[in-house]
């Protein structure tokens, strides 16, 4: 089972790049982040005519997030459990039915910046929810992952640049400490199982030729379960996605699992 995570950054300006990439990499689920459309105005045809079930968590303008998946899904859940107040969709989550059941949460986790200040007293927050629950997951012993945009660049080699990014809330030792405390729970980093060294990049902006003098940074992971790490066949990056027509600034990331 192919499962990719996608910043699309805006599902009207990707409606043609989106379905021309799944046409090519045939994943069989994707978690979307930043689809910046309420549900209802999300454009479902492109991907059911493409045999997928649509599940989003929109929100006018900036957010989003959505499960496109060729197999059933069951146990759909909106929004990171823990603040009632918190109104951003950033999280949804469901369960894969196939020959193993897979629980899949897709996340796009607060940037943070300007940081210090409020907007990063809110990532760090999140990030403590996200904590647990990861926690809960791995109390179910159950294949499960954790998938998106988390903003956060785990390690020096995950930056063309590190130093341009020191004082940056996607670099801050207490969002990478915050991350580390998720993994130490016992995930797998996906990526990092299967590929080390530098240069390998999910971002890159749209200023500055970014792309073109490969200036990205690492900021979309999947961290897997035991019990689905277990299953991992491999872990890819579509880097060239970001060269193409009307690009994303976030190319999808993709594991293959032995489902």
């Amino acid at each position: 089972m192919k499962i990719a995570t996608f910043n699309i950054n805006g599902i009207k300006a990707r409606i043609d790049a989106l379905p021309r990439w799944l046409d090519a990499a045939e994943p069989d689920v994707v978690l979307l982040q930043e689809i910046k459309s309420v549900d209802e105005a999300f454009p479902r045809a492109p991907f059911e005519d493409r045999g997928y079930t649509v599940e989003t968590h929109g929100q006018k303008s900036f957010n989003g997030v959505a499960i496109l998946s060729k197999h059933p899904l069951e146990d759909v859940i909106r929004g990171l459990p823990g603040d009632d107040d918190d109104t951003h969709a950033r999280w949804i989550e469901a369960t894969v039915i196939g020959k193993t059941a897979l629980r899949i949460c897709g996340l796009y986790l607060p940037n943070g910046n300007p940081a210090p200040g409020p907007k990063y007293d809110y990532k760090l927050a999140w990030m403590d929810r996200l904590h647990d629950r990861a926690r809960a997951l791995l109390a179910c012993e159950e294949p499960a992952l954790m998938a998106g945009d988390y903003n956060i660049i785990p390690q020096a080699e995950d930056a063309a640049r590190p130093d341009a990014w020191r004082e940056d809330a996607l670099f801050r030792p207490e969002s990478r400490a915050a991350f580390r405390r998720i993994l130490n729970l016992g995930f797998t980093e996906a990526f990092r199982a299967r590929t080390q060294g530098p240069g390998h990049y999910s971002f890159w902006d749209y200023q500055a030729g970014a792309w073109n003098r490969n200036d990205g940074i690492r900021i979309d992971h999947f961290l897997l379960t035991p019990q689905c790490a277990d299953l991992l066949r491999d872990c890819g990056i579509d880097a060239a996605t970001r060269g193409e027509e009307k690009p994303s600034d976030h190319v999808p990331v993709w594991v293959d699992l032995d489902i």
